[in-house]
């Protein structure tokens, strides 16, 4: 997830009932969520592979959460300590609260992380499977709304707190308003989110001058993380519909091709719990198509290479290499960028451009997950010139 989700899930969680377990609490609750992606700092030492090798790494793992969750509050104590000495006023950070609290509020990271497709490694350093929940798009507009309003009802006691809340909400409404559209099937939903945004947006100003903070107290924060968990409930029961859709019509294309299916996965869109991303394999090939979910997929298969969904979209084939594609990529694939991106990648495909070479040929890979071979996005694409091997 994003680091605004995790920053409000990490205060939410203090103003829950955390922030009696000590003073500082809430500090503490926002920093330890956000500690693990302490891994971007990968970045500055080699780079971008780099940071694509050990992001969500060991800092997401189970020992690492640990760690990190024991390292805030032990840090924030110690400088407590030293700054009370030097002012000569009594400590007031308790410890052993501190403790409690920031461990649950690093817990929620990798928990966080693991529910979108990106995916978490929890078993490192002894095992580097990937382990994805593909119920919650990376960025979900609708946690912002939640969480961000229950914490602003609790937090904005002052006026300096009010301007910053809004200047925040200002910001993260522009973004909603102005978010591009990623696929055609894509604009209805996001018509309704920006609806449901401004309107959230609306009744929680409304609340605030009707005092729902005096009112209700730790109680709103306690209705938002239940809200949390059964928004993912709810996704948990979409995605399960959409991943059997998405079987039935990865083995009616797999047999149209007269291929062998695999394996699939049904990975979320952008605020649509009803539209899904799903991609299959099979032994010859690898395809990316929508489901919807209440569609049925004999009714929307088509007898062609690019098929059509019933909502306009393709179903795009990619097949793999053979021969001297798959000798050429071979060659391509030892190169450490390669290795480190089919390292990552869930759906690794591949392309190779002139493949009646007489020099060199140019290999390209992807993550279907989120690129297609030759597109340019980040770290998720990757081209690899190969000189060509003699005949």
């Amino acid at each position: 997830m994003d680091g605004l989700t995790h920053s409000l899930v990490g205060l939410t969680s203090a103003k829950a009932g955390l922030e009696r377990l000590s003073p500082y609490t809430a500090a503490a609750c926002i920093l330890s969520a956000n500690a693990p992606d302490l891994d971007v700092v990968s970045f500055f030492f080699g780079g971008r592979w780099t940071l694509l090798q050990h992001h969500r790494g060991i800092t997401h793992s189970l020992v690492g959460t640990v760690i990190l969750g024991a390292l805030i509050p032990s840090i924030l104590f110690a400088v407590e300590r030293v700054v009370a000495r030097w002012r000569k006023l009594a400590p007031k950070i308790k410890y052993r609260g501190l403790l409690v609290a920031s461990l649950v509020a690093a817990a929620t990271h990798p928990l966080m992380d693991w529910t979108n497709n990106y995916g978490v490694r929890p078993l490192l350093p002894w095992n580097g499977k990937w382990f994805y929940g593909d119920l919650v798009f990376i960025i979900d507009p609708y946690l912002w709304l939640i969480l961000g309003g229950v914490c602003f009802l609790l937090t904005s006691n002052r006026r300096a707190k009010v301007v910053s809340w809004v200047l925040l909400a200002i910001l993260v409404t522009a973004a909603v308003l102005l978010a591009p559209q990623q696929r055609a099937g894509d604009r209805s939903a996001l018509a309704v989110a920006r609806v449901i945004w401004i309107t959230g947006v609306a009744v929680f100003a409304i609340g605030r001058s009707l005092k729902l903070q005096e009112r209700f107290g730790k109680s709103l924060a306690m209705a938002a993380l239940a809200f949390v968990v059964l928004y993912w409930g709810a996704l948990a029961c979409a995605h399960a519909a959409a991943y059997r859709n998405a079987i039935k019509q990865a083995n009616l294309t797999a047999a149209h091709h007269g291929e062998r299916f695999m394996r699939a996965a049904a990975m979320p869109t952008v605020a649509n719990p009803l539209r899904w991303v799903c991609v299959a394999e099979t032994d010859r090939a690898v395809y990316r198509f929508i489901v919807n979910i209440g569609d049925s997929p004999a009714a929307t298969m088509y007898p062609a290479d690019s098929l059509a969904d019933g909502s306009g979209s393709a179903i795009e084939r990619y097949e793999k290499p053979v021969g001297r594609s798959e000798q050429l990529v071979s060659l391509a694939s030892r190169d450490p960028r390669a290795q480190v991106l089919l390292g990552f990648a869930r759906f690794p495909i591949t392309r190779v451009e002139s493949n009646n070479c007489v020099d060199q040929a140019l290999v390209q890979f992807a993550d279907l997950r989120y690129t297609e071979p030759g597109a340019s996005r980040g770290n998720f694409s990757l081209s690899v010139p190969v000189e060509c091997p003699v005949p």
